[in-house]
């Protein structure tokens, strides 16, 4: 039976993208193959722009568990007795340890599944939503699903090398940091003059939500 380390599971609003605004389980996976996690080794990432903490399993329920445990433990965080539910597989990189045998617990209680990836390892069957969030200097084998959100603006990539690849929506997320005003007003810019993309803001920063 497979087992899975994670970071953190909690229940919170989505603050971007496409689903921004709705109600979701976030289950963060340990683990990911741009980026060790630690500080030391960002200079040497492959993505050294990241702003997450996914080493070990010492945020909330974080621990190593079962399919089956984790199912029980997303169900016990949705708000008893509602619909809509809505689990959110993200890390670090959820694709190294995301299969269909857990994607099929979820579903047996009734939720939609979603993955935030990006994009360098094949999704599992069975997925509900799939959102890729390219890196620059990898190779992305994942060239369609629900959402492609680009961040902006990463040396290496830009808006037009991904017009064409097969996703319902395309969103442009300036990078955050010191020159977030400048990527922000370069996105804005960028949308307007290219209405197929759309701007996703990181909300739950603004609202100071998790």
């Amino acid at each position: 039976m497979s087992t899975y380390k994670v970071k953190e599971i909690y229940y919170t609003l989505q603050g971007e993208g496409a689903h921004s605004g709705r109600p979701a389980v976030f289950l963060r996976f340990t683990g990911c193959n741009l980026w060790s996690g630690r500080e030391e080794d960002r200079s040497d990432a492959v993505c050294q722009f990241c702003d997450t903490d996914f080493v070990g399993m010492d945020g909330t329920l974080g621990g190593k568990y079962t399919g089956e445990e984790l199912a029980r433990i997303v169900n016990d965080q949705w708000p008893q007795g509602q619909g809509n539910r809505y689990v959110v597989c993200t890390g670090g990189e959820p694709l190294l340890q995301l299969d269909e045998a857990l994607i099929n617990a979820f579903h047996a209680h009734h939720f939609e599944v979603g993955v935030e990836t990006n994009g360098t390892l094949s999704p599992p069957a069975g997925l509900d939503w799939i959102c890729v969030s390219p890196k620059a200097y990898t190779e992305i084998v994942v060239r369609e699903g629900n959402e492609l959100k680009l961040v902006v603006r990463q040396k290496g990539l830009e808006p037009d090398q991904f017009a064409h690849w097969n996703f319902a929506h395309f969103y442009l997320q300036p990078m955050d940091g010191p020159e977030v005003i400048s990527h922000s007003e370069w996105a804005m810019d960028y949308c307007l003059k290219h209405p197929q993309w759309k701007l996703s803001v990181q909300t739950h920063k603004w609202l100071g939500i998790r």
